[in-house]
């Protein structure tokens, strides 16, 4: 545990040293994101701080392969190899993309394109679990395209979400390290694959959004832009394949415990069910509407919650809020066995959500001062 909460530091003080010369360069190249009818910020703002993101990525592989406490992780193993040159290739899309916009195709090459370089490098899942049905092996047949399908909706759930100072990285840090707590867990009790890229590349995860925050929360310096949110998502989607597609067969004798029941790959689904919630309400109203889906549009819930009357950071606060819990709902039976007392505890957490959320903005302050002012 302590080696990986070295990379995780060192991912995070990377990307933070490296954030502001992103940044400079950025405004001095004009690779900003001017503001329009969508955005909420008001004055150009560098959108190529996946740069910084990599640069963390890339120099926290590299201390992981100088540490001895990793070797397993890189000799005779192709994966690394094919974890960078997969994120650097999305991440080109995406940078791309912020400076001069392509086309919904163009990103979906690049997208394609990324996951058969894991492909190519042995970075997929072994199995498919189904909750409550059965779990599959993934024949060499499929893996390009379980690979694919995989990847598509990583990214384009953490792109959706996007749309806020902070959101993206803090829901992306918060998921992250859920997932690490639980691969570690996993690997604890001898169910895990080794050699497993999983955790490390999970810690990095984390390390990278948290060195970022600081200049991407609210009023933010710098956005992460496409090229960053690509880069989120093709992270997470690496971590919880080769975690949870390559967890023992034999977890399905531990039914009896959630975690085990509900399969691996459940679990990240739950963990992300803010964003990928978004990415599904976001295609059944574009298409009910008969709008192409790569069409922008503020019908996100970061945008109905400003709607409502929260602010920016309010509304960004409450998405993390709802992240914690769905990690804590989805987490708490891997360390002790469900109760009625256990779920009830959730359920007024819930509650206490929801009533904040929807009731806060009617609410003032004594003082007579709306608490708009944090915006």
């Amino acid at each position: 545990m302590g080696s990986y909460l070295v990379i995780m530091l060192c991912a995070c003080l990377v990307t933070a040293a490296t954030t502001p010369l992103v940044r400079r360069l950025a405004n001095d190249r004009q690779w900003v994101a001017v503001p329009d009818d969508r955005r909420v910020h008001k004055a150009p703002m560098p959108d190529v701080g996946g740069i910084a993101m990599f640069v963390g990525v890339v120099v926290s592989l590299f201390v992981a392969w100088r540490m001895g406490q990793f070797t397993h992780l890189f000799v005779g193993n192709s994966e690394p190899a094919g974890v960078v040159i997969g994120a650097f290739i999305i991440l080109c899309f995406g940078v791309r993309d912020d400076i001069k916009e392509i086309s919904a195709p163009a990103r979906v090459i690049g997208t394609v394109l990324s996951a058969l370089v894991l492909v190519y490098f042995g970075v997929t899942m072994f199995y498919f679990r189904l909750p409550f049905i059965d779990v599959f092996q993934v024949s060499n047949d499929w893996t390009p395209i379980v690979t694919v399908v995989w990847l598509l909706m990583m990214t384009q759930a953490i792109n959706l979400i996007d749309g806020l100072d902070g959101l993206a990285a803090g829901i992306v840090a918060i998921a992250s390290g859920t997932f690490f707590i639980y691969s570690q867990h996993l690997a604890h009790l001898g169910l895990l694959s080794e050699p497993n890229l999983g955790p490390l590349i999970a810690a990095i995860t984390v390390g990278v959004c948290v060195g970022f925050l600081p200049f991407n929360f609210n009023p933010a310096s710098i956005f992460m832009g496409d090229g960053g949110a690509y880069l989120l998502g093709f992270l997470l989607a690496v971590s919880t394949s080769v975690v949870g597609g390559r967890a023992d067969p034999a977890t399905q004798a531990f039914s009896g415990q959630t975690y085990f029941f509900l399969a691996p790959l459940f679990i990240p689904i739950m963990i992300l069910g803010v964003p990928i919630f978004d990415v599904v309400f976001a295609i059944i109203r574009r298409v009910s509407r008969g709008e192409d889906f790569s069409k922008a549009d503020r019908g996100h819930l970061h945008h109905r919650l400003i709607n409502l009357g929260h602010g920016p950071r309010r509304a960004v606060v409450i998405l993390w809020g709802w992240t914690i819990l769905l990690s804590g709902f989805v987490m708490f039976p891997v360390f002790r066995p469900s109760t009625s007392r256990s779920l009830a505890v959730f359920g007024i957490v819930a509650i206490v959500l929801i009533l904040y959320t929807m009731l806060h903005p009617d609410l003032h302050w004594r003082n007579g001062k709306s608490d708009e002012s944090e915006n």
